[in-house]
């Protein structure tokens, strides 16, 4: 088995590098092999740093470092890591600890538990005990590399030894690749290439830790809410209660003072009920697994074992979970497993490993060719799986310096989201693309934007371009969510909010429901309709699915592949050059990928029911409309007429384009945008002042 370690030059940020200084050393690789670092001596000490690795199991990290002659163990309550974790997730942390520093005291070791920023706690220490290195995962979302980069820029300015400590980058490799850079970018290549998932370490033997430290207390839930609520990394309060309050919760609120009847939101009604002692679900909305390794594993095979029944109370518990969690085929798998694989209490290869040994016990030691033979297991394996490629591939989109723009990573609610930011004054934008699109539409947009003195966003949603495409039910308000938090988790100010087509719909319910994030409001043919008198919303989440959708989202792939040239040119009627190879292959890219299928169902159950006009006047804020008149999609025309008729206070500008005016046309859709923001910033200053 290989450990994979890399070159901190791999994690190099193209903007707002804390370590330019350092390029020397970024420059030096690391060993690429198990042993212990040629430099270390029979008296160094490794330092391996916990963050969302936590588990004993398959954790190659731990086997290099336990080469060492001693072996500090560290958890670090860093504010800038937990601000991101919901209270629920608080919990699992603490739970996963709780197990972790006993499994380490079983071998004679013991888990360090620190408070603080990343960078002092382990300057502090390393000076302390005088380690050699610093054993860290590799990490793929923005945030955390960027603590990684601050933590190394400490080590480097470190002059105490003859030799300053490094970190030691490592990760678990599912697959045997041991060049991330010529990895297939199109999922079907990457099937070709017939890979095998590399087996599961067992927990290695561990040097004591007898050593006279402080070793430090977990704390109590209330006290680590308190301390990630403190934090300066936090949100303010207001924008806090925003993240919390669902589009359901606001329009309950409006419908009850309106008196007319509630939404039918039955399925999100949580149920208490007392835990069982060996329960799995240890947080207090007992909704998903947690605790440490040997808790989440044997939730996993209650889990494999469905269709067996069984007398445990334990495993019962696992399958009533399991049967409310499956609002599709799959879904429950993550939505049970999903909090634990992303904090590492247990590894996506191991997942993997019992999955598999589990279905060679149903089938006499073999593996059918024609699938798995339960649904369970499938889920299961077809779940990591498709983690990893994701992982792999946007690890890979941090390794490659030929972008356009930077490319950043956000995990929400357990996924992992693309998205992009240039320029670093100014007021804050954030573009939103539409159906079968990702970031890189706004390809002309994001820097002429940024060089009329903004700063531009622009995130790929959840199930398009390279963001993951999970096994979920996709509902045009999950993705207004996914743009509200992502604004208040990663913008952190309100921005002028600009959406194209469907996107442009996410947008107008984002400001609809959450109108403090939005400064403005800029549709570019967007999607909605207008409807006159429109006063009554009814509307859910919930979105059933059905044998037709099943196989109407294939045949609708299939003949997408077939037709998207001329599909994708027919929106862009004055320049159809500007269909060019570069859009076409990475729209057929991402049609590869898996769980495309299930983004696709989406469109056979839309609910766009909340008219546009609606929407807009419920935002009371600045809008923009920009439409296309050629648009093949909408009729143009009539919709203009709509909005100002129904619309009162909405600029509209008519274009001569297509459905995609910002990329057909985007001169003239970036000089409207310039100077619409200049006016509304110019207006914001002049009432501020008087």
């Amino acid at each position: 088995m290989s450990l994979l370690s890399l070159p901190r030059s791999l994690f190099s940020h193209s903007l707002s590098s804390p370590s330019h200084a350092i390029t020397s050393r970024r420059n030096r690789c690391f060993s690429c092999s198990l042993s212990v670092s040629k430099t270390s001596n029979a008296t160094s000490l490794a330092i391996l740093w916990f963050k969302q690795d936590l588990r004993l199991d398959d954790h190659p990290g731990l086997l290099q470092a336990s080469k060492f002659p001693a072996l500090l163990p560290l958890y670090v309550f860093d504010h800038r890591i937990l601000s991101r974790y919901n209270d629920e997730k608080l919990e699992l942390v603490l739970y996963a600890l709780e197990d972790l520093r006993k499994s380490l005291k079983k071998q004679g070791s013991n888990l360090m538990i620190k408070f603080g920023n990343a960078e002092n706690v382990i300057k502090e220490l390393v000076l302390e005990v005088k380690a050699a290195d610093v054993f860290a995962e590799m990490e793929v979302e923005y945030h955390l590399r960027e603590i990684m980069d601050v933590v190394e820029e400490t080590l480097v300015r470190m002059a105490s030894f003859d030799r300053n400590p490094g970190i030691v980058l490592w990760q678990t490799p599912f697959y045997d690749i041991k060049n991330l850079k010529v990895l297939p970018a199109s999922y079907d290549e990457f099937e070709k290439l017939q890979l095998t998932v590399t087996p599961p370490l067992l927990p290695p033997r561990l040097p004591s830790a007898e050593m006279e430290l402080d070793w430090g207390l977990l704390p109590t839930l209330d006290n680590l809410k308190k301390f990630v609520n403190e934090s300066p990394s936090k949100w303010n309060e207001s924008w806090a209660l925003l993240k919390e309050m669902s589009n359901e919760t606001i329009s309950q609120k409006q419908l009850s003072k309106s008196g007319k009847v509630s939404l039918n939101n039955s399925n999100f009604k949580h149920t208490k009920r007392k835990r069982l002692d060996k329960s799995v679900f240890v947080t207090q909305k007992q909704n998903v697994v947690g605790g440490g390794t040997n808790s989440v594993l044997n939730a996993l095979a209650a889990y494999l074992r469905y269709l067996e029944g069984t007398a445990r109370d334990d495993w019962q518990e696992v399958h009533e979970k399991l049967r409310t969690a499956e609002i599709r085929d799959g879904a429950s798998f993550f939505a049970l497993f999903g909090p634990a694989l992303c904090l590492g209490i247990i590894s996506r290869r191991r997942v993997y490993h019992e999955s598999i040994k589990y279905e060679k016990e149903r089938n006499a030691g073999f593996l059918s060719p024609f699938g798995y033979s339960t649904a369970t297991v499938s889920a299961s394996a077809d779940t990591v799986c498709s983690m990893e490629w994701y992982w792999l591939l946007l690890l890979r989109s941090q390794l490659s310096d030929g972008g356009a723009y930077p490319i950043r990573i956000w995990r929400w609610n357990g996924y992992l989201i693309q998205y992009t930011v240039v320029g670093n004054r100014g007021p804050a934008v954030l573009l939103v693309h539409g159906f079968g699109a990702f970031l890189e539409h706004f390809r002309d947009n994001i820097s002429s934007i940024s060089n009329d003195g903004n700063r531009v966003w622009a995130v790929t949603v959840l199930g398009f371009g390279k963001s993951e495409k999970p096994n979920v039910v996709y509902t045009e308000l999950m993705w207004a969510e996914l743009v509200r938090d992502f604004i208040i988790e990663v913008v952190r100010e309100p921005v002028h909010l600009m959406g194209n087509s469907i996107g442009g719909y996410f947008v107008a319910l984002v400001a609809y429901f959450w109108p403090a994030l939005a400064q403005s409001v800029v549709l570019i043919n967007s999607a909605g309709d207008i409807i006159p008198a429109y006063t009554s919303p009814q509307f859910t989440k919930v979105r059933a699915t059905s044998g037709a959708t099943w196989l109407g989202a294939r045949l609708l792939l299939f003949s997408l592949r077939l037709s998207l040239g001329s599909v994708v040119k027919s929106c862009y009627p004055n320049k159809t050059e500007r269909v060019d190879d570069w859009l076409i292959n990475e729209m057929l890219r991402a049609s590869y990928d898996p769980g495309v299928l299930v983004v696709l169902e989406s469109i056979f159950s839309f609910n766009l029911s909340l008219a546009l006009n609606y929407l807009l006047e419920g935002f009371k804020g600045k809008v923009l409309i920009i439409q296309g008149m050629k648009d093949p999609i909408t009729d143009s025309k009539s919709k203009v007429a709509m909005i100002k008729e129904h619309c009162p206070g909405v600029v509209i500008r008519e274009l001569d384009a297509g459905h995609c005016p910002h990329d057909e046309k985007p001169e003239e859709v970036n000089s409207i945008i310039c100077q619409w923001i200049l006016t509304i910033e110019s207006r914001v200053l002049s009432q501020a002042c008087s």
